[in-house]
């Protein structure tokens, strides 16, 4: 099952993080993961948060550009070969990665990434049918 996530425009600038993450705290939203990405103006904030529509709404609120996007998490074995083997079945379900991130959770001996697939949705029923399972964002939680 696909989780959503938000990626939010950021200036390159001084204070542009401690202004989204200030919004955040104020609205008592959490944040499961977060993925920086720069470029010489601006960067993109990627974050999984508790509660999607109450951030993205208090973002806009904020004047912040974000959109959604869809996004698989999986949990890989933290030892050597733990992500190639998970690549390995996207290789043999031809499914094009755009971009990945891993995070922290709570289950010892696993590493959580998430990965922006060209086709959400196809991707699930070719990775399903090779008998894997994405996490939901319930599952990221209780880790």
């Amino acid at each position: 099952m696909s989780i959503r996530q938000l990626s939010v425009f950021l200036e390159n600038r001084p204070g542009k993080l401690y202004d989204l993450t200030a919004l955040l705290a104020a609205h008592g939203i959490d944040m499961r993961a977060l993925s920086i990405a720069e470029a010489t103006d601006f960067g993109i904030a990627r974050i999984i948060v508790n509660d999607v529509d109450r951030c993205a709404m208090a973002l806009r609120e904020g004047q912040f550009i974000a959109q959604l996007s869809d996004v698989l998490a999986f949990a890989v074995p933290d030892e050597p070969g733990g992500l190639h083997n998970l690549l390995s079945e996207f290789n043999a379900a031809q499914v094009n990665i755009e971009y990945m991130y891993a995070f922290l959770g709570g289950e010892p001996g696993r590493a959580y990434m998430i990965f922006r697939v060209t086709d959400t949705e196809r991707a699930e029923k070719a990775l399903t049918g090779r008998g894997l399972k994405s996490l939901t964002l319930d599952e990221i939680e209780k880790s």
